[in-house]
């Protein structure tokens, strides 16, 4: 991983330069491509709002609308940056057969490119926390480590389904559908407030529940997630207690999958 780092720092200047091309080359003349930023997570709010209002989800003193935006920024940022990520190195493939890089910066640009989607759905959710009257404390002064871990996370898979990818075009396939299996693990529709008063509370699983509620704070997004709503809505600090879990696994799985890239690698232009 030290290694990694000094490969960014050398070649610094064609991370920008690749990112800014996809970046022009998304939203240039594209007003559907910028239209879909906007129109996807508010889509979704609504539709959820909508759920909400047949279940009963209990959102607390947060209007639902708010806090389901708040949990779709992150959400979509990790959903689409993973997917773009894995489909990254086939997608470049005229370039890796021309001349040699670090071929880590593919999937890297791509989470620098959601990152302008992300930036456009922030302006989004601070004319909703001014229509229902909410202002944001100093603990959303943690927002940019909330969205480095969250970059990390989607590059765990990343780098590992983006080697995949090159051997088995059915990666880039599969994974969107699995990503969306994922988000009902994930405190999207429902706060993870509500998991953890069902099982640490109510121990709705009786012996398993603490088990249980350690499974789901595995996935790092149930606790990135859940601190995007506590720094910006609620006013807290992130729960750490449940984002440690997907921070151990992130910490195992991002120096596994640069590993595995970096060994795939050697081959990318021969089967590419």
């Amino acid at each position: 991983m030290i290694q990694a780092a000094k490969n960014l720092i050398t070649y610094r200047e064609l991370l920008a330069v690749l990112a800014w091309k996809n970046i022009a080359l998304r939203y240039k003349q594209a007003y559907v491509g910028i239209a879909w930023a906007v129109f996807k997570p508010i889509t979704l709010m609504l539709i959820f709002t909508l759920v909400k209002s047949f279940v009963g989800i209990d959102s607390g003193a947060i209007p639902y609308p708010l806090l389901t935006f708040a949990a779709l920024m992150p959400w979509i940022f990790f959903q689409e940056a993973t997917a773009d990520g894995v489909g990254s190195v086939v997608s470049n493939a005229h370039l890796i057969r021309k001349i040699y890089f670090p071929r880590e910066i593919f999937p890297l640009t791509t989470v620098i490119t959601k990152l302008v989607e992300l930036g456009i759905n922030f302006v989004i959710l601070a004319g909703l926390m001014a229509w229902y009257g909410f202002m944001p404390t100093a603990e959303a002064l943690w927002l940019p480590l909330i969205i480095l871990y969250t970059i990390l996370a989607s590059l765990s898979i990343s780098l590992i389904g983006a080697a995949m990818n090159v051997y088995s075009r059915d990666v880039a396939n599969v994974l969107p559908i699995l990503l969306s299996l994922m988000m009902y693990a994930s405190p999207v529709i429902y706060p993870l407030a509500l998991v953890k008063e069902k099982l640490l509370v109510n121990q709705a699983a009786g012996e398993w529940s603490g088990t249980l509620y350690t499974l789901y704070t595995l996935n790092p997004m149930a606790g990135i997630i859940d601190a995007f709503q506590q720094t910006l809505l609620h006013g807290q600090p992130p729960d750490f207690s449940a984002m440690l879990p997907g921070m151990v696994l992130v910490t195992i799985l991002l120096p596994i999958g640069y590993m595995v890239f970096k060994r795939a690698e050697a081959y990318f232009a021969d089967v590419v």
